[in-house]
């Protein structure tokens, strides 16, 4: 292998891996904040004292959570450096700016806010206290914001000209800056896709640790007899602490879901007029055709796991769903990859020169199977989420007296097994984004194409083995804070909320104090 093959599976396993973190903690601290406030606002001594167990339970594993990821996110940072060398000559001037704003601004803000969130529990004014984790909530919009604005410059190069005497893409007042940088299309419409990303994986988690919990305290309820104190105990554990956080959770599944379609469907049609290869890749659209349809399955010739349409065959097809998404126009034309290559070939050229000066052929469109598929998976695997939040809904109907639980095992284990899905299905639009981008590491922008650098223009020029051997002590290291963490989280999620008790000196509720065991 070569070194730039070597250094594409690294980044891709670090920023998949990373990406595993991100979206809990930006969901997750923003749901922790609403609980908190429901805690605060509660005028009921029961109801707040619930709320604030919910918060202080699901505190903790966000905690947990964003450790790991300052750890995992650092080294995303330093890539650039290591692997990519070439690649930050070109546009560091520019892509540095919203990477320096995200540390000195959102970090910084995230993490001194999450530090007086955890140590002011009964030191701050309780307003002031909440304000904390509102803050930290902020902060991780603040971080994905920036991120994006950077990968969206990677995306639609906006905000800078290409200096042929230094043979850099550098800042330009002209062009708008840093300001145009940031102003993005390409970022307006990614951010909130993200968020909304971010709240549906934080909901299901929340759904379904809160679902495996009711489950078990209603069954125990049942066997103990509510009428029993210890029972009555567990039924009050499940009717009024897990069945009102699932019901949350369910409604945050539910505006995340309807967020997603909507600022999805404003992604296409972006990605249609910017990255025509990408989309039409997405698609294993080979041909230019008129009323596009939209694929369910397609399998391929004997090279469908590279870049060659050959053999591409549509085995089932929902008619002018491809131009409806593209254009919302059923009878629009778009381009197939082939007219897109020839086309390529003509604008950019038939070779391109290597890191080494070599001559290579240039083609232009990115690997179909890969591209084909991890956007159908991106969209297919909310179908678990969408399933989770009706049976959820439905499960625990009714209201007052009428409230229901459920024992149901079938429901527990699904809503465990959902758990994973928006993780995956936000790795696989992370995966579909960055390599339906290929060849380009820098995009060219179609209304202006002179600032873009191809994948094989910006690797470092280092020997194969020296990759290689990174690649294995990060995988391996990588390996083994993913058991830590998933042993954390499952201790943390499996300890629960203890039984509500009164003190005997003063008949107070004995709510917990935040912690996470380790």
């Amino acid at each position: 292998m070569e070194a730039l093959d070597i250094a594409r599976w690294q980044f891709g396993i670090t920023t998949v891996y990373h990406f595993i973190f991100v979206p809990l903690t930006i969901g997750l601290s923003f749901l922790v904040a609403i609980m908190h406030t429901k805690a605060v606002r509660s005028k009921d001594a029961v109801t707040k004292d619930a709320w604030t167990r919910l918060t202080k339970f699901f505190g903790g594993m966000l905690i947990i959570n964003f450790g790991i990821g300052i750890a995992t996110g650092i080294v995303q940072e330093f890539q650039f450096g290591m692997n990519w060398s070439e690649y930050s000559r070109y546009v560091g001037d520019i892509f540095g700016a919203p990477l320096a704003l995200e540390g000195l601004l959102a970090f910084f803000l995230e993490s001194v806010f999450l530090g007086l969130w955890i140590f002011g529990w009964n030191r701050m004014n309780e307003k002031l206290h909440l304000m904390t984790i509102w803050m930290v909530a902020i902060g991780t919009m603040l971080s994905a914001y920036f991120i994006i604005a950077a990968n969206s410059f990677m995306q639609h190069p906006v905000g800078a000209v290409f200096n042929p005497e230094t043979g850099r893409a550098e800042m330009d007042p002209g062009q708008g800056s840093l300001w145009s940088v940031l102003t993005n299309v390409t970022t307006l419409a990614a951010f909130p896709h993200v968020i909304f990303g971010a709240w549906l994986t934080a909901a299901a988690f929340v759904v379904g640790v809160a679902a495996w919990h009711l489950v078990k305290h209603h069954n125990t309820a049942q066997e103990l007899g509510v009428d029993s104190e210890e029972g009555a105990q567990h039924r009050t554990l499940a009717q009024t602490i897990f069945r009102p956080v699932l019901r949350f959770g369910v409604l945050m599944m539910v505006i995340a879901g309807i967020g997603l379609v909507v600022t999805g469907d404003m992604q296409a049609k972006i990605m249609f007029h910017q990255q025509p290869m990408k989309m039409a890749s997405a698609e294993a659209l080979c041909e230019t055709t008129e009323g596009a349809a939209f694929s369910i399955l397609t399998v391929g010739g004997p090279d469908a796991f590279a870049t060659d349409c050959d053999g591409v065959t549509h085995l089932i097809e929902v008619p002018y769903v491809t131009s409806i998404l593209a254009t919302n126009d059923p009878n629009a034309t778009l381009q197939g990859v082939e007219d897109l290559q020839a086309q390529y070939k003509a604008e950019f050229g038939e070779t391109v020169t290597d890191i080494y000066g070599n001559e290579v052929e240039a083609d232009y469109r990115p690997n179909l199977f890969v591209t084909y598929w991890s956007f159908r998976l991106m969209i297919g695997l909310a179908v678990f989420s969408a399933i989770l939040a009706v049976w959820a809904f439905w499960v625990t109907r009714g209201k007052g007296d009428q409230a229901r639980t459920t024992g149901s095992k079938a429901f527990k284990w699904f809503a465990v097994l959902a758990i994973p899905m928006p993780f995956l299905a936000n790795a696989a639009g992370w995966v579909f984004t960055e390599m339906g981008r290929q060849p380009w590491v820098v995009h060219p922008n179609p209304d202006d194409p002179t600032v873009r650098l191809m994948t094989v223009q910006g690797v470092s020029n280092h020997e194969p083995m020296v990759v290689l051997v990174s690649l294995i002590a990060f995988t391996l290291i990588y390996g083994v804070l993913a058991v830590i963490w998933f042993e954390l989280m499952r201790k943390a999620a499996l300890k629960g909320i203890p039984l509500p008790r009164k003190r005997e000196e003063s008949q107070e509720l004995d709510t917990p104090t935040i912690s996470f065991g380790y």
